[in-house]
């Protein structure tokens, strides 16, 4: 009996050993990466008591209504403390507040002030826009678990610590390659019997919008030989993804130039329209995963089975994509019997289904016009308008 999705989604990730090799990357280069450790807070944030805006600084203790200003203070000058009875601190966003201060009053609340006094309102309270060291994080927090993906605010943090080089795991060598003496690069003529090839180019940038880097490596060649020693070379790499090739009636060069190199498959066809032929295992070290041949097909598996195996291998929290829940639009069928990929635009809360679900897999033209797929359960073969689903966004 075939997997359902979910089923050889796991039985994939079962495969995946995520990467120990770790190395430090500049600032600048961290987005996107992943942290090979915890990362602890270096320097309070803030780092010294300071005023959250621009106005008046004063020890709460302090009755009179109406204070004299004794000095202005600016941000990046220290004021040493100099307040006597009914005084107070002119004093401007992010300068540090004197130990004599600990409460402030912005100009625009103040009752009235000029450049000698201040009148304040009544019940200002104590602590009011008055930032105090470490009240954010504190010296040897956690600020950022291992297995994070940095995203820009995480590295907005990473530079207020003044950290510059950042611990991450090494990204995994992916290989990208296609099947089929047909294919044609978008560069080349092609004929009326010959396609262009568009699989590999969308694996590779669905990979890169996800953080990955992959190698285009070209063509397994239709021919026993050749393949065997064209996949041979790919023992270099921490996974390979292929396309086409490994449906029923199709020449088996794909399957047979893998077992030559060491090839188990831990599965060959899950219970899903479309990727029926999908077919996944470990060639020694190197995870392969090899996806059908049509265009559609191909991208919606990669995004829904190779992606989370990349996740897992770059050590990352999170690998598999989230739902989101979606009033339906318009009544659809599926057939039943199997999970089925269908696709669909959300706008505001609301799924629309893709040309009623009625396209081929290998089609492109219903990918431009969705933003988001639904995985129908194998008991489910109606959905009606109204009622609730559960999508994933597609990148």
């Amino acid at each position: 009996m075939e997997l359902g999705l979910y089923e050889a989604r796991d039985t994939l990730l079962s495969l995946v050993c995520p990467l120990k090799q770790t190395t430090f990357v500049p600032l600048n280069l961290a987005l996107g990466r992943v942290t090979s450790e915890a990362i602890v807070c270096q320097k309070n944030l803030p780092s010294f008591n300071n005023a959250a805006l621009d106005g008046f600084a004063f020890a709460h203790h302090e009755h009179a209504q109406t204070l004299r200003i004794k000095a202005t203070i600016y941000a990046g000058r220290a004021q040493v403390p100099i307040l006597e009875k009914d005084e107070c601190y002119k004093i401007m966003t992010g300068a540090k507040v004197p130990e004599d201060a600990d409460t402030i009053v912005a100009f625009e609340d103040a009752l009235k002030y000029d450049e000698a006094t201040v009148t304040l309102p009544p019940l200002v309270k104590k602590g009011n826009a008055f930032r105090v060291k470490g009240e954010e994080q504190a010296k040897g927090n956690v600020l950022i678990e291992a297995g994070t993906t940095l995203s820009p605010s995480h590295i907005a943090m990473l530079a207020a610590q003044g950290i510059t080089q950042v611990p991450v795991v090494v990204r995994p060598r992916v290989a990208v390659v296609s099947t089929g003496d047909e294919l044609k690069e978008p560069w080349e003529q092609s004929g009326e019997d010959e396609i262009h090839n568009c699989n590999s180019y969308a694996l590779v940038a669905l990979l890169q919008s996800a953080g990955f880097e992959a190698d285009y490596s070209g063509v397994i060649p239709d021919s026993l030989e050749a393949s065997k020693h064209f996949i041979g070379g790919l023992k270099i790499y921490d996974a390979v993804i292929s396309s086409g090739g490994i449906s029923a009636g199709e020449a088996d060069f794909v399957r047979e130039g893998l077992e030559a190199n060491g090839f188990e498959a831990a599965f060959h066809g899950i219970n899903i329209k479309p990727g029926r032929p999908t077919m996944v295992g470990r060639m020694g070290k190197t995870l392969v995963i090899s996806l059908p041949g049509n265009p559609m097909a191909a991208f919606l598996n990669g995004f829904l089975l190779a992606l989370p195996a990349l996740k897992k291998l770059s050590g990352m929290g999170t690998v598999t994509p989230p739902f989101l829940r979606a009033t339906n639009a318009l009544a659809f069928t599926c057939k039943g019997g199997r999970n089925e990929l269908v696709l669909g635009r959300i706008e505001a809360g609301v799924f629309t289904v893709t040309r009623s679900n009625k396209y081929g897999s290998g089609m492109l033209t219903p990918l431009l016009e969705s933003n988001a797929v639904l995985v129908s359960e194998a008991s489910q073969k109606h959905f009606d308008a109204g009622c609730e689903v559960w999508c994933v966004l597609l990148p």
